[in-house]
Formats: structure tokens, C-alpha cells, sequence
């Protein structure tokens, strides 16, 4: 029996339209980077082909002094907020009725994110989250973002939960559905509203494909 759901923010449960790079070329911009200039394009190929991972991650590999990382992560992550403030975040459709449905069925709900833990904080009391799920994790030190399967074992441990066959993740990154696959999930789903595409997400190891998160209860009843 799954006992553990493992679900990602940004393009999964939470409607993203644009928000998450809007917040990326308010950052790239503020470091000095030209919009529309051949190096912003380059900039937001690597952004979309690593959604998922660990915003300070990206942006290591975008620039190489680790001082500049962390002044792009900190305008990325205040552009962020400052959308969530505005209400430009809200839940996909049937995410909120599946997260009640799962949770009445006895799993427990995670959510995970590239974001920082205060950033992921917002958004949850945002979207008045907090009382609809049982725990909310966040790289940081010592836990590695996607695609690293780091979340999804903190998730297992802090929830007491007896075996990765107890687990499902779900995600629209395919760093959400390697992470599961490293983690040992029993169900690992990609989720067709967000950051990927079919194909992108048919690349990396999953055991089912969703065209919204509102599908996952009923793929958890048939596995239980």
C-alpha cells in the first residue's frame, strides 16, 4: 500500500504560467544580463532543460564566482516571492481535491521544491496549504536538491515510513522522475502540466504518465 506521496510544487500542483522563468530573467537581468541577448537565450535553455533542480544549483553552472550564484539566487528567489505576494501562483485544477483524497485514504503528503525552504513557506501559506499536507522539504545543507533522491529519503525517514515501496512521486520535471527513480519509489508519474513535455518526460525512468495531478488517487487505488 502507498503511504507516502511525494509531489513537487511548480508545474504539478501549484499553476506556474510562466511565473518560475518570469523570477529567472528578473535575476538574470539584475546581474547584467541583456534580455533577448544571445547569452539571456542561453541562460533560459539551461533554466528549462534542468527545471526541477535546485534553484542555487542552476545557478552555480550559470556563473562561475560562487558570490554572483548567490546574489542571482537571491533576486531569483525575491522575484519569486514577490509574484506569490501578488497572488500570481494559485493550485492547478484538482490538485487541492487530490490532496484531500489521498489523505483521507491514509497517505501522507510531501512537497518538495527547488526553491528555498523560506520561499516553499510562502508559497504553502499562499495557497493555504499548511493543514493539507504533513510535510514540506527544500534543498539546503546537507540535503541535495533533485535529481538527487536526498528529499524524497528525508520524506521516508521524518514520516516514519517502512519501505520505498511504500512511496510515490509524482513531478512535471524530469529531475522530479530521476529523483524518484534513484530514491527506489514504488510509483513514479509524470505530470503533463508543467515545465516538460511528454517526450522529455518518456526520456528518464517513470511507471506512469498523468495529464494532471488530479489522476494520481485513482493510480494510487489500483496500487495499493
Amino acid at each position: 500500500m502507498i503511504r507516502l506521496a511525494v509531489l513537487d510544487m511548480a508545474g504539478t500542483t501549484v499553476r506556474d504560467d510562466g511565473v518560475v522563468e518570469g523570477a529567472f530573467v528578473d535575476a538574470l537581468t539584475g546581474m547584467g544580463i541583456e534580455p533577448g541577448s544571445a547569452e539571456m537565450e542561453a541562460g533560459l535553455t539551461h533554466v528549462r532543460d534542468t527545471m526541477g533542480a535546485s534553484k542555487i544549483t542552476v545557478f552555480r553552472h550559470l556563473f562561475d564566482d560562487e558570490a554572483r550564484a548567490t546574489d542571482a539566487n537571491r533576486r531569483f528567489e525575491a522575484a519569486f516571492s514577490a509574484a506569490v505576494a501578488r497572488g500570481d501562483v494559485e493550485p492547478l485544477p484538482g490538485a487541492e481535491d487530490a490532496l484531500a483524497e489521498m489523505r483521507d485514504a491514509g497517505v501522507r503528503i510531501c512537497l518538495t521544491t527547488g526553491f528555498s525552504p523560506e520561499t516553499q513557506q510562502q508559497l504553502i501559506a499562499g495557497l493555504g496549504w499548511a493543514s493539507r499536507i504533513d510535510l514540506a522539504l527544500a534543498p539546503g545543507p546537507g540535503v541535495r536538491g533533485r535529481p538527487y533522491p536526498d528529499l524524497i529519503l528525508q520524506a521516508v525517514m521524518r514520516l516514519e515510513i517502512d519501505a520505498l515501496a511504500e512511496v510515490a512521486v509524482a513531478g512535471d520535471t524530469a529531475n522530479d522522475l530521476l529523483a524518484g527513480s534513484r530514491a527506489g519509489a514504488r510509483i513514479i508519474a509524470g505530470v503533463l502540466t508543467g515545465a516538460h513535455d511528454r517526450r522529455t518526460l518518456d526520456a528518464v525512468p517513470h511507471t506512469h504518465m498523468l495529464e494532471t495531478i488530479a489522476e494520481l488517487p485513482a493510480v494510487l487505488r489500483r496500487n495499493g
